[in-house]
């Protein structure tokens, strides 16, 4: 298992289709099991099997994403990941049911769907039992030498957790003659042979290039003869955000955001995004109907029958452009008499019975619903600040207006990624979140977050 231990990353890459395979093949030996190997049995009994056994599959690798099962940084132990499986089960459970439902002539028996789930249950916690294990192997991990350990370098010893570094070990860091020193003297290493010939002897598989001077430091002739030897040599900003999923404002050089791939939109690209907000937010919008209606009832009786119920506030969107966001009121009404504007904080005393309920579960931002239709929002892109506050942030970080190149989204990646932030710190970790996502934006990447998003409600995580 320790030599399957270096390939995690992958494994972890390919677990979706690893797991959709299991429970398709779960279907078939429910059905053996059920009805028999007699095929004219079967033909009569369920007819193709396949359609059901794809139904059933992605049914629940929908549903155990939306748990955040095929989150890479999940810290929960078998404990929890159990947890996550049993309500992805439930819920994929009854979105099969809801297909069933609407398209009968695709209906499993429920003694098949039964066994097959029982099956399908026990052979994703296998897996991900032995998923776990070979995450735990420390020989196993890849192996990455950093040269370089001044500033930029110094970024990559901050990522001592767990979940920072998965599947991965970092050697060490070769110091150049014209760096700082920023790393922990214990994490140096010197090389007694040239670089190529030294990775090869400790079995190095990708060299991280992040010296503060890069002119005189590097020696692209070896770092040539590592990329022959199959090593992968990655720049210290690409590393960090592959890694971490977020970019490092601390190292990125001048020219980077304007070499580096991404940041970039089509016609094409654009309209498709607009068709997936619509399709989503009226979506959406049928299927929380009853619970919006709940939520307008609940905040109009705790007010006594005359406070507001929508609260509308100005937010700064695409292109720095002014609109009114809509949401469940879930603050007194004089939560800002002094008409200053104010950061919401953990156990903010403004905040009412029923808001702080709305709040949990991210129910007081359903209205924005309506901001996506209108075309101010997006479903998924960063979140919309306050026009007060995104002045104040742009004087102490120059690369925040860039978070605006793009719409304004009711979920975003900072938001699944990092918890509710209410200080200068929190909004510039939120704000290499919102980079990454402006840079690497796709529908992929909004389907992932969407179904993200999910686990973000149901943990009631960053809430405040």
């Amino acid at each position: 298992m320790n030599k399957l231990a270096r390939y995690y990353g992958r494994l972890f890459d390919w677990l979706p289709v690893l797991e959709g395979f299991l429970l398709v093949g779960a279907v078939y030996l429910a059905v053996l099991i059920r009805v028999g190997t007699d095929p004219s049995e079967i033909r009569t009994s369920i007819g193709p099997v396949w359609p059901e056994a794809v139904v059933f599959s992605a049914a629940l690798l929908v549903s155990m994403t939306a748990v955040g099962l095929y989150n890479r940084r999940l810290r929960d132990g078998l404990e929890g990941i159990v947890v996550r499986i049993v309500l992805a089960f439930a819920g994929g459970t009854t979105l099969t049911a809801l297909i069933y439902y609407a398209f009968p002539q695709i209906f499993l028996g429920r003694g098949v769907l039964f066994i097959a789930l029982a099956l399908g249950f026990l052979a994703v916690l296998i897996l991900r039992a032995e998923i776990l294990g070979i995450a735990r192997y420390e020989e196993g991990k890849r192996r990455v030498l950093v040269l370089g350990a001044g500033q930029r370098a110094e970024v990559l010893s901050r990522l001592r957790r767990r979940t920072d570094l998965i599947g991965l070990r970092i050697v060490g860091y070769v110091r150049h003659a014209n760096d700082r020193l920023a790393v922990p003297e214990s994490e140096l290493v010197e090389l007694d042979a040239p670089l190529s010939t030294w990775a090869i002897d400790h079995g190095i598989d990708e060299i991280v290039v992040g010296p503060d001077e890069r002119r005189q430091n590097l020696d692209m002739h070896q770092l040539l003869l590592c990329r022959a030897h199959g090593m992968v040599v990655s720049d210290v900003a690409t590393f960090y955000e592959r890694e971490t999923g977020r970019v490092s404002l601390d190292i990125l050089l001048p020219s980077w955001l304007a070499f580096s791939t991404g940041f970039h939109s089509s016609f094409i690209g654009d309209r498709v995004k607009r068709l997936f907000d619509i399709v989503v937010s009226l979506s959406l919008l049928i299927l929380a109907s009853p619970l919006i209606l709940l939520a307008a009832l609940a905040v109009w009786i705790e007010s006594g029958f005359r406070g507001p119920i929508l609260y509308r506030q100005a937010r700064v969107g695409t292109n720095d452009t002014v609109f009114q966001v809509l949401k469940f009121r879930s603050m007194r009404p004089d939560a800002e008499a002094d008409g200053t504007a104010r950061w919401a904080t953990a156990g903010d005393d403004r905040v009412t019975s029923v808001g702080r309920i709305l709040r949990r579960y991210r129910i007081d931002e359903l209205p924005q619903i309506f901001n996506v239709l209108r075309g101010e929002m997006s479903f998924v892109g960063p979140r919309p600040e306050r026009p007060e506050f995104v002045d104040h942030l742009e004087g102490i970080f120059p690369r925040y207006a860039d978070r605006h190149r793009v719409k304004p989204g009711l979920t975003g990646w900072a938001q699944i990624r990092y918890p509710y932030g209410a200080s200068d710190r929190d909004a510039f970790e939120k704000l290499q979140y919102d980079l990454y996502y402006v840079k690497n934006r796709n529908l992929q990447l909004d389907l992932t977050i969407l179904l993200q998003t999910a686990e973000v409600v149901l943990w009631g995580k960053g809430a405040r």
